[in-house]
């Protein structure tokens, strides 16, 4: 199967505004949604009626709406997330997703119902072949197409080697993680994720090289105000 990265175009709508030439180089890369749940069970029901489900029948849906409508608020604040603050090289994809067998896919790619049961068949496990033998592959091919001083930034677990592993070993040094993730749970890291969208501000990034992995639970986000709670406000 070709490799996802090596043929892949960057897409300038996904660039930063800011100008690129005063930026460090940087990719993310995006841990998968989980398609044993109920809500993956939801969207493959071939009676599904809802919108999503019967495009993905027909036409195929994109990677990134997929695994947001699955995961909800952790996948869907790390896409807005790695849309928004990604800087990658010229000719290198600026945001990646990691899946169980398929290697590293852009976000933007069409799938149908049984190519997405297809990437997602394997388990995500360092001593699963199938996995790791698909990561290794584009990792490479990444790590071809960015030079030494672009950070790959990895949004998804630390804690356990399933990612970190791999991806350590071929990008060294240059793989970082949000500093802020430490201690946060999957809803609260979609949550700061969707803030910085927001204002504009990006996290701060740490190599996995030689970082602590582990930190203190921070506080609870403050309750974000939405459009509808400040039209009663006003009313």
């Amino acid at each position: 199967m070709p490799s996802a990265v090596s043929h892949h175009k960057s897409d300038p709508v996904a660039q930063p505004a800011e100008s690129s030439g005063a930026q460090t180089r940087r990719i993310f890369l995006l841990s998968p949604a989980n398609i044993a749940g109920r809500r993956a069970a939801m969207l493959l029901n071939e009676e599904a009626g809802f919108e999503l489900a019967v495009r993905l029948r027909s036409e195929g849906a994109s990677l990134g709406e997929v695994f947001s409508f699955i995961s909800g608020l952790y996948f869907r604040g790390k896409l807005a997330y790695a849309q928004r603050f990604n800087a990658a090289p010229p000719g290198a994809p600026g945001v990646l997703v990691i899946t169980a067998c398929g290697g590293l896919i852009p976000p933007e790619t069409l799938m149908a119902a049984n190519r997405l049961r297809e990437i997602c068949n394997a388990q995500v496990d360092c001593s699963n072949r199938r996995y790791r033998e698909a990561l290794d592959r584009d990792a490479r091919s990444l790590a071809k197409l960015s030079d030494h001083s672009c950070q790959i930034i990895l949004l998804g677990s630390i804690a356990t080697p399933k990612y970190t592993e791999p991806l350590l070993e071929i990008f060294g040094e240059r793989l970082f993680f949000p500093a802020e993730f430490a201690g946060r749970g999957d809803m609260s890291r979609g949550g700061l994720m969707l803030r910085c969208v927001e204002s504009g501000i990006p996290l701060t990034y740490l190599s996995l090289h030689n970082a602590e992995r582990h930190g203190p639970k921070p506080p609870k986000l403050i309750p974000r105000r939405t459009s509808s709670a400040l039209v009663s406000k006003a009313t």
